[in-house]
């Protein structure tokens, strides 16, 4: 019986060496694989965007609608970066600062449905930071009634 297990012992000392071996050359192959992989990324070069990165914004009511020009805008021509409404609503958040940065938190906080829905963010953003699409379009009609 103790023959059996010395056997048995020195077996899976053979193989756990084996093992071990064989785990190295792995790791030096993944190691040679890294290298090369950041040697071909440093190679490629994205293409150049015609819009530039937008600016940040820190909740002045003055520069949000060219905020919301540069990132709608920058969206648009890298639009497979931004497929859906959380990624393109993570975009702005990721550019607020200031007041602006205050003002998202509590939506962050409470996981708010809002940060799913890139329109009804931006129109919280403009309604919060006092953008109203609808100064434009004052109608005549309307002065009657002051």
């Amino acid at each position: 019986m103790v023959d059996e297990l010395v056997l048995l012992l020195h077996a899976l000392l053979v193989r756990h060496r084996a093992l071990s071996i064989e785990n190295s050359q792995l790791m030096e192959q993944l190691r040679m694989l890294v290298c090369e992989r950041a040697c071909l990324l440093r190679q490629v070069r994205p293409p150049s965007c015609p819009i530039p990165f937008p600016g940040t914004f820190n909740g002045e009511s003055s520069r949000l609608p060219e905020f919301i020009v540069q990132t709608a805008s920058y969206m648009l021509v890298n639009e497979n970066r931004f497929c859906n409404d959380a990624m393109k609503v993570a975009f702005l958040i990721s550019l607020l600062t200031g007041e602006a940065e205050e003002w998202v938190v509590p939506y962050i906080e409470m996981d708010s449905p809002i940060l799913g829905n890139y329109r009804a963010f931006l129109d919280e953003m403009k309604q919060y930071f006092g953008w109203d699409d609808d100064e434009d379009d004052f109608d005549d009609d309307d002065e009657d009634d002051y």
